[in-house]
């Protein structure tokens, strides 16, 4: 459901792939550096650091490889060996591993390595949403395996987004709106966007890449029995009632439904999360506590993920890697300023 690629793959993207291990369930790209952001010229783009996502069956054997193939491309971890490495993956932060400001082929990237596992977590429960969030966006799917529970948590995911964002939108707006939504969710919380990030730059991913977002989400929105859509018109109108709420509500990743009960439900009362959310659904801020409950969940994971990478970057890149990122946010708001 993703963009799909690997036959489009150019053979840039081909000989980065043929650097690492070849036991990859997923590898996709995104950014800055693949999808044209408003503001943003071609020359930059070619400039900007390539991002990439990695997902692995198995973890401990794939930094072994990686480990004999790309040692230069690990902090001091290194010297722990994959045993670690992979603890450190799984047990801390986002369940992701990120090697960033590595040079290949006269081009700076940055990969995350996730294990399948983990990536399919997040897919379907929204855990984290580190790697969910970006999925709920564009991509450039390299290479993809045929997992079929990946498949299927690929969709799910999407169509967690769109139920999300439906419970957060009035009854009736454009698919702008509907894609900056969908496009802020996993941004909502995350501490980056408040020293870091370029504050136009959800935004910027979506104005010019709303073609993309149509592909991503046309089967999705066509088929959903909530909400009416005219694509010719670029307008939806979805049900607003406590029923179609509820409806919406029951169909949240399962780490979200919980977050929404903790917010709602008082200290001893243990109520049932099908009674909680009923209940949600009759309520007029029905959209804000949705919100609410993702912003807990990415402000978690975006503060320990952020905190991990320090360690897996080691502490010169980590600053050199922030610096980059202190200079696009400040380009962002001199465009901004007039």
């Amino acid at each position: 459901m993703t963009l799909p690629a690997l036959q489009n793959t150019s053979v840039f993207f081909r000989r980065v792939l043929s650097q690492f291990p070849q036991d990859i369930s997923l590898a996709f790209t995104y950014g800055s550096a693949v999808f044209k952001q408003a503001g943003t010229t071609q020359g930059q783009m070619g400039k900007n650091m390539l991002d990439f996502v990695f997902a692995v069956d198995d973890p401990v054997t794939w930094h072994t490889m990686n480990l004999i193939e790309n040692r230069k491309h690990y902090s001091f971890l290194k010297y722990l060996g994959p045993k670690q490495i992979s603890s450190i993956q799984n047990d801390y932060g986002a369940g992701v591993y990120f090697n960033t400001l590595v040079p290949s082929d006269e081009r700076l990237i940055k990969y995350g390595v996730i294990s399948t596992d983990a990536l399919i977590d997040d897919l379907l429960h929204w855990k984290t949403m580190y790697v969910a969030g970006r999925l709920h966006k564009p991509v450039r799917i390299l290479l993809q395996s045929e997992n079929g529970k990946l498949r299927a948590a690929l969709v799910a995911n999407l169509k967690s987004a769109v139920n999300a964002s439906f419970l957060m939108l009035p009854e009736s707006f454009s698919e702008e709106d509907l894609f900056l939504q969908i496009a802020g969710l996993s941004y909502s919380g995350d501490f980056r966007m408040v020293i870091g990030e370029d504050k136009s730059k959800v935004s910027n991913i979506v104005k010019d890449n709303m073609q993309h977002f149509r592909i991503l989400y046309n089967n999705i929105l066509q088929d959903c029995p909530q909400v009416v859509y005219k694509p010719q018109q670029g307008r939806l109108e979805v049900d607003k009632s406590p029923e179609g709420q509820f409806t919406q509500l029951m169909a949240l990743p399962r780490t979200l439904q919980q977050q929404i009960t903790r917010l709602v439900d008082p200290p001893g009362k243990n109520r049932d999360v099908e009674e909680i959310l009923l209940q949600v659904a009759q309520d007029p801020d029905c959209g804000l506590v949705v919100q609410q409950g993702i912003y807990s969940i990415v402000k978690t994971s975006s503060i320990t993920q952020s905190a991990k990478g320090i360690i897996t970057a080691g502490l010169m890149k980590s600053v050199s890697y922030s610096m980059k990122k202190l200079r696009k946010m400040w380009k962002g708001w001199r465009r901004k300023t007039p």
